[in-house]
């Protein structure tokens, strides 16, 4: 598309009522202001509450708090991967979604202002069935390239974790 082309299709988007929100890399529309992205190193991220239950089921609440001194936004769902004791990446799978433990939330645009949290829950099994033993948990959050490693100190099945999308408040069941 030549930059002509673009200016009639906004003039005449304009002329009609419609407004183009035009964000840079790495920030959303939110209110009128583009809000920048929480990455990696703008937030603490740690386990708020272990989660534990019947039927070889284990689990977590990750919080991931804004450490800035500004408002930055999450979106979606955190990366996860296991690693040995030697921080050595082992085969991790992620399925987002409803956990054992919490309902998804879906994925919705959560503005994070200085010090607050959001939340998203993690679940998987220990019955022993091909389980990977994972020191640490590498968490990637949403929209992020790089990690941070959170203590696990447990067997995952199959390397399978299941986890919800991002959200100010994730209500544990039971």
């Amino acid at each position: 598309m030549t930059r002509q082309t673009v200016m009639r299709i906004a003039g005449a988007a304009a002329a009609v009522g419609i407004a183009f929100a035009v964000a840079a890399p790495g920030t959303v529309q939110a209110a009128g202001r583009a809000t920048p992205t929480c990455g990696t190193d703008d937030l603490r991220i740690s386990f708020a509450d272990r989660l534990g239950g019947g039927m070889n089921h284990a689990g977590g609440t990750l919080e991931f708090r804004n450490t800035t001194g500004r408002t930055c936004a999450l979106r979606g769902y955190p990366g996860l991967g296991l690693e040995d004791a030697r921080h050595k990446a082992l085969p991790t799978t992620t399925v987002r979604g409803t956990t054992w433990y919490a309902d998804d939330p879906g994925n919705q645009l959560v503005l994070l202002k200085p010090g607050q949290a959001a939340q998203a829950v993690v679940a998987w099994t220990h019955t022993g069935t091909d389980a990977q033993k994972g020191a640490s948990l590498r968490v990637t959050p949403p929209a992020a390239r790089s990690y941070r490693t959170v203590p696990l100190d447990d067997t995952v099945d199959f390397g399978e974790l299941h986890v919800t999308a991002v959200a100010h408040r994730v209500p544990v069941r039971g």
